[in-house]
């Protein structure tokens, strides 16, 4: 049972060291500043609909972290509060055990859209954002949703069986 969460962290943290150093490289020049892929909240998402909320807040919350500490130093905790509240309020809305793929890929769109607004406005908060919230919108954020939702595709099936198995595998503990 342990060996499921286990995998589903390193599958996280793996996420996170390909993000930071081949996306770079795989991303051509030009959409560099526009595109801000974020790999672990597209898998976090995930485990907020098919596992549970408070998991979903715990992991944001401590791969938001890592994010604010290694790439983004300007203000430590926006990305920490940004995926876990984004998470957390994503799973509140959508309560359904199995939810299917269109469901699945308009949560991404969305919780891609809620943590950008988040950050958006913890920054604009701190007068770190000089442009306004439209200019924002559709210079990163939805090129940015669009490029989580094809990589939300890729990983729909992969990640949506083992948060099953890891679902069915804690019911199962519960019962015993």
């Amino acid at each position: 049972m342990r060996m499921r969460r286990s995998v589903l962290v390193l599958l996280l943290f793996l996420l996170f060291i390909v993000q930071g150093t081949l996306l770079p490289w795989l991303l051509p020049d030009v959409w560099q500043m526009r595109i801000i892929p974020n790999l672990v909240f597209i898998v976090i998402l995930f485990v907020t609909i098919y596992h549970h909320r408070h998991t979903a807040l715990i992991l944001g919350l401590s791969f938001g972290i890592l994010h604010d500490v290694v790439f983004y130093g300007r203000i430590l905790g926006a990305h920490s509060f940004a995926m876990g509240l984004s998470a957390y309020l994503i799973g509140l809305i959508f309560q359904i055990p199995r939810a299917p793929l269109p469901l699945m890929m308009s949560v991404v769109l969305l919780g891609s859209l809620l943590e950008d607004s988040i950050l958006f406005s913890i920054y604009s908060v701190f007068n770190l954002n000089r442009e306004p919230y439209n200019w924002a919108l559709l210079n990163y954020m939805l090129p940015t949703m669009l490029f989580h939702f094809a990589v939300g595709l890729l990983l729909y099936i992969p990640v949506r069986r083992q948060l099953e198995l890891i679902k069915k595998e804690t019911r199962d503990e519960e019962t015993a």
